[in-house]
């Protein structure tokens, strides 16, 4: 089975909670293992840890995967780090995005594949 590193935008709150498990369910379809910061280091909010223990445990994350799945429906500055560093690490970069939502150029060029969606659940891999 490989594994996926999958980025999207963090909220404090989880208010993005239903769709990492729609992800989830989107990877588990297309026979993937995902891991996502939110959900499995800080278990929906239950464990808290520095930047620092967050981007170390990120980096290794996106090492141990075969791909790397990040999600910019919403910008966020941890979104482009993420994407550079599994760039730079050789990993192949899928790039989601839900329909109407401007891409930045840094994004496209980076990217080895541009998903644009209206549904996760829409998502082939």
């Amino acid at each position: 089975m490989k594994r996926v590193y999958f980025g999207i935008k963090y909220h404090s709150d989880n208010t993005n909670r239903n769709v990492i498990n729609e992800f989830e369910l989107c990877f588990s379809k297309h026979n993937l293992k995902s891991y996502c910061v939110a959900r499995d280091m800080e278990k929906w909010g239950e464990r808290a840890f520095s930047a620092k223990q967050i981007m170390q445990e990120t980096f290794a994350k996106i090492d141990q995967s075969d791909m790397v799945v990040i999600d910019i429906s919403e910008k966020g500055v941890g979104l482009g780090i993420e994407a550079g560093y599994a760039k730079a690490k050789g990993k192949e970069l899928i790039v989601t995005i839900k329909n109407g939502v401007e891409i930045s150029t840094t994004i496209q060029g980076t990217a080895d594949k541009i998903i644009k969606y209206n549904a996760v659940s829409d998502i082939r891999l």
